[in-house]
Order: structure tokens, then sequence, then C-alpha cells
């Protein structure tokens, strides 16, 4: 301790204790480091938002969703058309029991790897200091650090048309903390937090309209995915205005502007999903003198003893992204020659149908210079589909003629989330139509739709 300038030495600190912090602490901890851990809702907190409010509770919300629903939409197959019940207090019981077991995993890695855990909110004091502030601590507490790990998230972004108030006008944090489906709801913003809520409630007897300002729904991802997501909003009942803007809303109704016409939605609650806010504003970078750092450098560094990582760092905000940021950061810290140089981060909506997508698109691979063909086969070509009852879908490769890689893969259809593994694979290893065609895929099975599309490629040599 210093007089005058108490503060306390610690050799690794990685702030936020999400999939990006907590895997960033467990590499450095692996590494030999002394590491200390500062989250604002410390031990509890454990997970980040994707795992307390973010993508582990709304994909527990779209299963029992789509199991709800899934169960009347087999009479032709002859079951007897049935609608269960939905509790949403029993459905909130069994949630906090969710994550509070998988945060409990969490916090048993880390306390196996010796990482300590603060409770408190990081921010920059120096380029090798930081003031941790806690609810009830008579002062801040001053930690001095030789290499940080930044990886603080994200927060749902607000609208100044829309001001939450956590009971009419929601964000999706509130959303996924309901008792029970709103009769009516209008979802402000069409990307996939949007869909993927607004498909939940749907299929859970809500009557939903969708409000998007751009020209389509997912403007994010490849046109070609996202039509048989528009005809099964249509079958789900799901309104969707596109080109409109949200104004606000009077406890009863949302007022939309569509070029000169105004359109009114009658809604109980408003759910604004428009996307997601970097925490990096709460970091003070500017008293390090790093108000304009980019965590765009290939091991993420942002100073030579400090990384930015998550939904702080360029590209999609995606927890598979800051994990594998997070060990690329922690080693590079650690004195390793190391770079985050993926060649496919998959993106991927677990709405319904699923739509995956990893790499370029046909049009995409063109513009960079490829000598780029695509070939896709429709998921109604898939046996197991069939005995699935869906139809719309499909699977697509693009791929580079010149040199015979796998350029990108996108699919819509049941359990694309599962499978596009495969296909990132593919594309990391530079693997060609060949390759994946002369894999032997099971039958009946939606991955032999891989195997397809890629024999089409083949046939056309």
């Amino acid at each position: 301790m210093v007089v005058g300038d108490m503060f306390e030495e610690v050799d690794f600190l990685v702030v936020g204790g999400g999939p990006g912090g907590y895997t960033a602490a467990l590499r450095a901890a692996e590494l030999g480091r002394s590491v200390t851990l500062v989250d604002a809702d410390g031990a509890e907190g454990l997970g980040g938002a994707c795992l307390h409010v973010g993508c582990i509770p709304s994909k527990a919300l779209i299963e029992v969703a789509s199991h709800s629903w899934r169960a009347g939409e087999l009479e032709l197959a002859g079951l007897e058309p049935l609608r269960p019940s939905f509790d949403g207090k029993r459905f909130q019981s069994w949630k906090a029991d969710l994550v509070t077991g998988l945060a409990g995993n969490v916090a048993r890695l880390l306390e196996g790897a010796g990482v300590r855990i603060v409770r408190g909110r990081a921010s920059l004091a120096a380029p090798d200091r930081v003031t941790v502030e806690s609810a009830g601590a008579a002062m801040p507490l001053s930690l001095q650090f030789k290499d940080a790990v930044l990886a603080a998230g994200s927060r749902p972004t607000a609208l100044e048309t829309l001001p939450r108030d956590g009971e009419r006008v929601l964000d999706s944090t509130d959303a996924l903390a309901l008792d029970a489906p709103p009769a009516t709801l209008a979802v402000v913003g069409g990307g996939y937090i949007g869909l993927e809520l607004g498909v939940a409630f749907a299929k859970l007897g809500s009557k939903v309209t969708v409000i998007e300002a751009t020209d389509r729904l997912l403007p994010e991802l490849p046109e070609l995915v996202t039509k048989p997501v528009g005809k099964r909003l249509a079958a789900l009942g799901v309104t969707v205005h596109t080109n409109t803007l949200a104004l606000g809303h009077d406890g009863e109704r949302l007022s939309c502007q569509s070029g000169d016409e105004t359109v009114t939605v009658e809604c109980e609650r408003v759910l604004v999903a428009v996307g997601r806010t970097s925490n990096a504003d709460g970091l003070e970078l500017d008293r390090a003198g790093l108000e304009d750092a980019r965590a765009d450098a290939a091991d993420r560094r942002i100073h030579d003893r400090i990384a930015m990582i998550g939904d702080l760092a360029p590209g999609p905000a995606l927890a598979h992204k800051a994990t594998a940021e997070a060990r690329v950061a922690a080693e590079a810290l650690c004195g390793r020659r190391v770079a985050f140089a993926p060649s496919a981060i998959p993106l991927v909506v677990f709405c319904d149908p699923e739509i995956a997508s990893a790499g370029l698109t046909l049009e995409d691979a063109r513009e960079q210079g490829f000598d780029a063909e695509a070939a896709m086969i429709p998921l109604a070509a898939s046996g197991r589909a069939a005995t699935l009852g869906t139809r719309d879908g499909l699977a697509q490769w693009v791929v580079d003629r010149d040199s015979g890689a796998l350029l990108g893969a996108h699919m819509v259809g049941p359990h694309a989330s599962e499978l596009i593994a495969e296909a990132v694979l593919a594309i990391e290893m530079a693997a060609s139509p060949e390759d994946v065609a002369l894999t032997i895929h099971t039958h009946p099975t939606l991955g032999e739709l891989w195997g397809d599309a890629a024999q089409r490629l083949v046939a056309r040599d």
C-alpha cells in the first residue's frame, strides 16, 4: 500500500463476469496467473447478461413456447389438437432454478482455478489501475494491475421516444420476467432479439405486432434466409410493419409513422428491442488516455497491458465471439503470440424457423473479388424435415471456384442453430465441396442437407 494513494496490487484483472470475462479469467489462471475478477453483482452475477437475462432465459422461453405450439400442429399426423396452458409463475421459478444452477457451475470453475471474485463496478483510473465502487462500501477499492481484460458487456439500447418504465414499455430483461404473456404486444425492432421474443409470445397466445424501421426484417442477415421467417410469422398471426418508426405509447396504443401515414397499434405492452449498447461508457477509458481505443487488433489489446473483448470489441455482440476473444486476449497478455482471426463467426436466430449463417454470402464474396458460386437445396428435399412436418427452409454453400474452398454457409430450418457447426468447421478448414460431399451423413437427418448441397457443387465440375 502507498500512503496518500491507497491501492492493492493484483496480478491479472478481469472486469466483467460474463462468458468473455470468466473465460479470460479461467485461461489466465491455467497459464499460472493470479486472477482477480470484478463484477458489478459479484459471484451472483457470474455468467453475465447472457446467462441471467439474455441467451439462456430467452432460449428457455422459446423452448417452452415451441412445445406448447407444437402440441397443436400435428393433427394431420393423428394427434388430437391440444393447446397446453402456460403457467408463467411456474416458468419463472423453473427459469430461476435453471439460471442459478448454471451460475453455480461457473462459480465452482472459478473457485477451483483460484480466481478471486470482487463485487463492484470497475472503472479505469490510470493505464494500470481501476477504481471499484460497491454499494455499502465505506470507500472505493483501488486495484493496481499488471494486466487486465475488460469484458463489461452491454445493455439493451433505449429509445428516447419510448422511455422504459418496466410496466408498459419493456426492454428484453423485463419481457423475460413477465409472469404471463400480454394479451397484445408491440415489438419495436425486427432484429434477432425482437423476433425471438415476439415469436415466443405469439406461440403463447399474445397478439403480436412487429415494428421495424428498415425495409425488411433481420436486416443484418442475408435476405435468402429471412424470407421463410416472414411466411411463418404470418402463419402465427404476427403483423409486421416495415419502414415504420415508433413515436410513442400512451398506455393503450403505440403511435408510429410509416412514410406520410400514421399507424396506430393497439397494445397492452411495448417491447423495445432495437439492439444492445456497449458498456464501454462506464469504464472511464478517457482517464487512462484510451478514449479512442478500438479493440480491433489481432490480439484484442488496446494497450500493452489491457485487452478489450466481447460486446466492447468490434463485430457481432455474441457470447461465442466473446469466449473466443477471451482466450486470445488472456494468452496475449501472458506473452503468447496469438490472434483472433476466424474465417467465420456463426450468426444464429432462434426464431421459427431457426436461421444460421456463417462466412460470406454469394454477393459479399463476389464484391470481395472471389470467383464465387453457390448451391442451394430446399428443406422440402429432406425426408427428415417431412417427418417433422415442416417444408420451408434451405441450406446453401458458397464456394470460391479458383481455390475450391468453401467461403460461406447459410441455413434456415429446424435445428439450424446446431447444424451450422459442421459448416463453420468446413469453412475454417478451407474444405472443398468434395470434402463435404464425400463425408457420409446419417440418414434421415437434416444434416444431410449440407452433403446434398455440396454434391450439387461437385456435379457442376
